[in-house]
């Protein structure tokens, strides 16, 4: 059973890091790329930034570039995001999304629970 859980959402005040996890099992978490999208409150859900398979290769909205960060592990079958700098619009609740491939898709066969992250002073 493919199982994709998110951690380390929680409160921050602007100009703030947090980062952000993803625990996947039940697939080669190795072979296929994953991306982080976002639903902010009343909103739809939002592409945050996709890395295929091997690591190599990342990409990103226009509205994170140069603040986040996404990373993976495949030895511990973990992905990352690392938000700087984040700003009040970056209040959403955060998903990890599996590709049906190994190269960056927006298409996607798996999703986790989310995790809030909420920026505010």
């Amino acid at each position: 059973e493919v199982q994709l859980v998110e951690s380390g959402g929680g409160l921050v005040q602007p100009g703030g890091s947090l980062r952000v996890s993803c625990a996947a099992s039940g697939f080669t978490f190795s072979s296929y790329a994953m991306s982080w999208v976002r639903q902010a409150p009343g909103k739809g859900l939002e592409w945050v930034s996709g890395i295929n398979s091997g690591g190599g290769r990342t990409s990103y909205a226009d509205s994170v570039k140069g603040r986040f960060t996404i990373s993976r592990n495949n030895a511990k079958n973990t992905l990352y995001l690392q938000m700087n700098s984040l700003k009040p619009e970056d209040t959403a609740v955060y998903y990890c999304a599996k590709s049906r491939s190994s190269y960056c898709s927006f298409e996607y066969d798996y999703w986790g629970q989310g995790t809030q992250v909420t920026v505010s002073s």
